[in-house]
């Protein structure tokens, strides 16, 4: 564990513009007498309506002199020095040297010298003040943790989960840091508070961080259109392209469902390209209508930062906040991590048993979760955000900046089924409630084999974080039973409760799997031969799916995730277990035009919309010059001449007397004429030379053409 002084929040009172000209200069004290005054003093002054923290260090000198200093962690102020030190008995003063107003404590040990209260004095203002001893950095809040590392281990094992990191800052200080299990289950390597783990959703925080910074800086504004940095930026609702703003890309309320399996397990495409792939996806409300978690949005909103900044939005993270915070090992990718000495790898549960599955890289989904952290390293975060933005003496974000980021902006369409919490609201980049009365600022992340919790309590000056390699509620547990170690609340099993809860879930779960086989239209079998279903399939915002005969089954895979289907009912299939579990239980239906030809299939890949419909892909053939040069030439269809021509990549039909007619590559070798529902040409197959017949199709019949010598 590391102890370090930081900063706190700055008050704006009047009495502390006062503190904010400490001049750090020579002093001098004498001590009256040998006392029990001496030692470590943290505590609070009580201005009107708030509690300024300070803490204080008191000694005897070898001369007889008495020493001293103060700390104001929400001016960061440290140590600075204080003179007319005195000790009388149990009657103590002082004052804070080149501070006008003469700040002065005046106060009295109680008679097991562990409390020191009086009135402080300044410019004739006169507040009480209240310091117990936390000698040995034993302070009522680390007192508080005492027994908590048992409480880890063993609620480590009930959760079956290989490792924890921990991290508690309170009043300015790192007081907690410990890892439990381990970081690498095979080789038994111990989690430590220094290990590295994708810290997933905690990382919008961030996100939103930079742009603040931006908008301090006047390069940004919460409540412009985003058109206005970003001119072609368009989604499927016109209304939402124009008045979309930061502001709503940041607090969940744009309009889009999440969305996730466009951008989950593919590193291909540039976060440009995923911005632009939002035009093509269905929202299910209207813009600012309600609450719709989205990380596709978090993602722009980065996109958003290097637009402005010109960088990458990594650079952008590493230079406004990860450098003047020294949190140097932090990454953005799990790749970065692992050449780290010091690094978790992820686990799941399966069969009761723990086991090691691949990482699962967020890459240019980044803004939304990509930040790889340790503990030791986020307690930097957490301090500097419980200082109200400042760190080591200096403003990384301005208050006002901060202290919007923070506030509620939307509301959540739920209330608590817990009366220990309020209602929820969303942030940019925090949910917003209370535990117990106490405001709780707080994010989770997942993703795979991970789990995070970050915590502030901003008006009890405490923030929590707790990192796992397993997907478990953990973490949350784990820091709702450090808020009431903290807070020095009644206990509550949330542990055991949850415990019970798992167990209830788990077999209600089974018994619903078991249950699918009861909607499942028993002796129906597919409308085609199973390798009429095999091809590439296209959605202009979700990209690629490819079907592929796999014995009895058909093997699918989307996103480079491989997943075999078996036939359910009529033309539906279904997603088995596999490696990768994204797809299991999904259903698979595909869908034929009028002529009985399988065009286009559909998944329910985001369940607030309708199915994600894939089309068929033509043939490559269709559209390569040198294939489509052999279906060129003159036909005789019945007393007619028809020409077909080929300019570039696209053949074109003429017949006498009529309009030159496009032909656009379809499904089945067919080419659709363009702009003329229920008209279509197929040539047949040229082999090695060129087509001798071709076979158009209309809605009076169907007609066979023979190629010219």
């Amino acid at each position: 564990m590391r102890q370090h002084r930081s900063t706190r929040r700055l008050d704006r009172s009047p009495l502390l513009a006062f503190l904010l000209t400490l001049l750090l200069t020579p002093w001098q004290g004498l001590a009256d007498s040998d006392s029990g005054a001496a030692g470590h003093w943290e505590g609070a002054i009580q201005l009107p309506g708030k509690a300024l923290q300070i803490d204080v260090d008191l000694k005897a000198g070898q001369d007889g002199r008495w020493e001293g200093d103060i700390s104001i962690p929400a001016q960061g102020a440290s140590d600075l020095p204080l003179i007319n030190v005195s000790v009388k008995d149990t009657s103590v003063s002082f004052t804070i040297q080149g501070v006008p107003g003469t700040p002065t404590f005046r106060g009295r040990l109680s008679s097991d010298a562990r409390t020191l209260t009086g009135k402080f004095s300044q410019a004739g203002q006169v507040f009480p003040f209240r310091l117990e001893r936390a000698d040995n950095g034993q302070s009522p809040l680390t007192e508080a943790l005492d027994g908590f590392d048992a409480f880890a281990e063993k609620t480590l094992t009930q959760w079956n989960v290989p490792g924890v990191a921990v991290a508690v800052v309170a009043k300015g200080k790192l007081i907690y840091a410990q890892g439990f299990g381990y970081r690498n289950l095979e080789e038994k390597l111990p989690m430590t508070p220094d290990t590295l783990l994708p810290i997933g959703s905690c990382t919008k925080a961030f996100t939103t961080f930079v742009m603040g910074t931006l908008v301090d800086e006047g390069k940004l504004s919460w409540d412009e259109p985003v058109r206005t940095y970003i001119p072609w930026f368009e989604l499927q609702d016109p209304g939402a392209t124009t008045q979309l703003t930061p502001r709503d890309m940041v607090t969940h309320r744009s309009g889009l469902p999440r969305h996730d399996l466009v951008w989950y397990n593919d590193q291909e495409p540039s976060r440009k390209e995923l911005v632009e792939r939002l035009r093509y996806l269905e929202p299910s409300a209207q813009l600012r209508e309600r609450f719709q978690y989205n990380n596709l949005m978090f993602m722009a909103a980065g996109f958003l930062v290097e637009e402005i900044t010109g960088d990458t939005w990594e650079h952008a993270v590493r230079t406004r906040i990860l450098d003047p915070l020294g949190m140097k090992r932090t990454t953005f990718s799990d790749a970065a991590s692992t050449k780290d000495d010091d690094f978790a790898w992820p686990y799941r549960e399966v069969d009761d048993r723990i086991q090691r599955i691949p990482f699962r890289e967020v890459g240019n989904m980044g803004p939304a979760g990509s930040i790889n952290s340790s503990v030791s390293e986020m307690s930097h975060w957490l301090t500097m955000l419980l200082a109200e933005g400042r760190y080591e003496g200096k403003q990384i974000v301005s208050q006002s900046t901060l202290h919007e980021i923070m506030t509620p902006q939307m509301t959540q369409a739920a209330l608590p089924v817990d009366p220990e919490f309020s209602p929820s609201a969303y942030a940019m980049g925090w949910f917003v409630d209370s535990f117990r009365g106490h405001l709780r600022l707080s994010h989770a992340g997942g993703i795979d084999g991970f789990v995070s919790q970050v915590t502030l309590l901003p008006n009890d000056d405490i923030g929590l974080v707790v990192l796992s390699n397993a997907m478990s509620p953990l973490p949350r547990l784990m820091s709702l039973h450090l808020m009431e170690r903290l807070l020095g609340t009644q206990r509550r099993d949330w542990n055991g409760e949850a415990l019970s809860r798992e167990k209830k879930r788990e077999k209600v779960q089974e018994e619903a799997e078991q249950r699918q086989e009861r909607v499942r239209v028993k002796k129906t079998r597919p409308s085609h031969k199973l390798d009429d279903y095999a091809g590439v399939y296209f959605h202009p915002g979700y990209g690629r799916l490819t079907v592929a005969r796999d014995g009895k089954r058909l093997l699918v895979t989307y996103n480079h995730i491989e997943t075999p289907f078996e036939h359910w009912h009529y033309d539906v299939f279904n997603g088995l277990p596999a490696d990768d579990p994204t797809f299991k239980g999904m259903k698979l239906q595909f869908h034929t035009n009028l002529d009985g030809d399988i065009v286009s299939a559909s998944l329910p890949m985001e369940p607030q919309v309708s199915a994600i419909v894939f089309q068929r892909m033509p043939d490559a053939r269709l559209s390569d010059p040198a294939f489509l040069r052999r279906l060129t030439g003159r036909y005789m269809l019945g007393p007619q001449t028809l020409t077909v021509t080929l300019k570039g990549k696209t053949l074109f039909l003429v017949l006498p007397g009529q309009p030159v007619y496009e032909l656009v590559p379809a499904v089945g070798g067919w080419f659709d004429f363009k702009k003329l529902n229920g008209f279509r040409v197929r040539f047949s197959d040229p082999g090695e030379g060129v087509a001798e017949n071709l076979t158009i199709q209309q809605p009076n019949g169907v007609f066979e053409a023979t190629r010219l010598e």
